[in-house]
């Protein structure tokens, strides 16, 4: 039975429209927030999101659609966010409705900037939530398949087993398949640090590494993310799992990935800016290398990958020797 009561999605974007594709067909009507009351009214016209995943159609009539934060908060039980993270707290902001008693699900693969915060760090400590009524959805998932249904797998984090059994269920349809964990701050961490480490992928592919390199560095970055998330959060977790490495793996050399996209772009000479107004998409490892330096800065682990990227995106180092010097780390 589905205990999850009224279902509300947060965000317009491709990750929150192919959520609302696996929502539409697991529970009879849903609610989803848009900002901009003009792609509401194209949703109602067209029955698809105009601006992203164009091609997944969706009965309207099942969907309540809000423009205003705080009416779809009042109304639901259960709130999915899938906004992006830099935008996170500009959307709250606008929240006078308490979120208490309410079941949170975190689809935002970032930290909140400024804070430094994961986001069930977050809502637990500007919004008064218990960490057993928030989950954090890890992939390795892209939106794009999601929309055309190609087999999926995606792990709910929750420390509440009962809450994490009923959300999984919520996600489980014909072409997704659902695992649980108890790992919240290691999924996020993970969450982040390989759009971190896709952006790196793919500035090495713009500079023409192979395939043989591009092998040797995911296997450095998978240890310098265990190196990392063990020192933040010690915690007994197989690093090799789906959420972990396979999250890794496919936003590392997926087509899909818009973090590797805006690392080849740079790998191939575009500046940082230039690269980010050509991008259709937000590439969330962008803000995710500046916030997971400054809290390195306090754990002082060893993250040359990071360290790298962090000097070509925010110290304007030139990508081919700071590369080259990377590639003298690995083994």
């Amino acid at each position: 039975m589905n205990t999850s009561g009224k279902v509300g999605i947060m965000g317009a974007g491709s990750w929150a429209t192919a959520i609302a594709k696996i929502i539409s067909m697991t529970q009879t009507n849903f609610s989803w927030y848009m900002r901009r009351p003009e792609q509401i009214e194209e949703m109602k016209n067209f029955g698809h999101n105009p601006f992203y995943l164009t091609g997944v159609k969706f009965n309207t009539e099942n969907i309540r659609f809000y423009d205003n934060i705080n009416e779809i908060v009042e109304n639901c039980d259960t709130l999915i966010f899938a906004t992006p993270s830099p935008f996170l707290k500009q959307h709250l902001q606008k929240l006078t409705i308490p979120l208490k008693n309410k079941t949170i699900v975190s689809a935002i693969k970032g930290i909140v900037p400024d804070e430094n915060m994961l986001v069930s760090d977050y809502f637990m400590n500007f919004y008064g939530l218990e960490s057993d009524s928030i989950a954090v959805l890890g992939g390795p998932c892209h939106a794009e398949e999601v929309a055309l249904e190609r087999l999926s797998y995606l792990t709910i984090a929750c420390s509440n087993t009962e809450r994490g059994q009923t959300l999984s269920g919520m996600f489980n349809t014909h072409f997704i398949r659902t695992a649980i964990s108890n790992d919240i701050t290691g999924i996020e961490y993970a969450s982040v640090l390989k759009n971190v480490y896709a952006i790196v992928s793919g500035i090495c592919h713009g500079l023409k590494y192979g395939d043989n390199f591009q092998a040797i560095f995911v296997s450095n970055s998978i240890l310098e993310m265990e190196r990392f998330i063990n020192a933040v959060n010690p915690l007994e977790r197989n690093i090799s799992g789906s959420a972990y490495l396979g999250d890794l793996l496919v936003t590392a050399y997926s087509r899909f990935s818009r973090n590797r996209i805006f690392g080849t772009m740079i790998g191939k000479g575009y500046s940082v800016k230039t690269a980010q107004l050509e991008m259709e998409m937000i590439a969330e490892g962008y803000f995710g290398t500046k916030c997971i330096k400054e809290i390195n800065d306090t754990y002082k682990v060893e993250m040359p990958i990071l360290n790298t990227v962090y000097s070509i995106l925010y110290e304007s180092k030139s990508a081919v020797p700071a590369i080259r010097k990377l590639t003298e780390t690995f083994k």
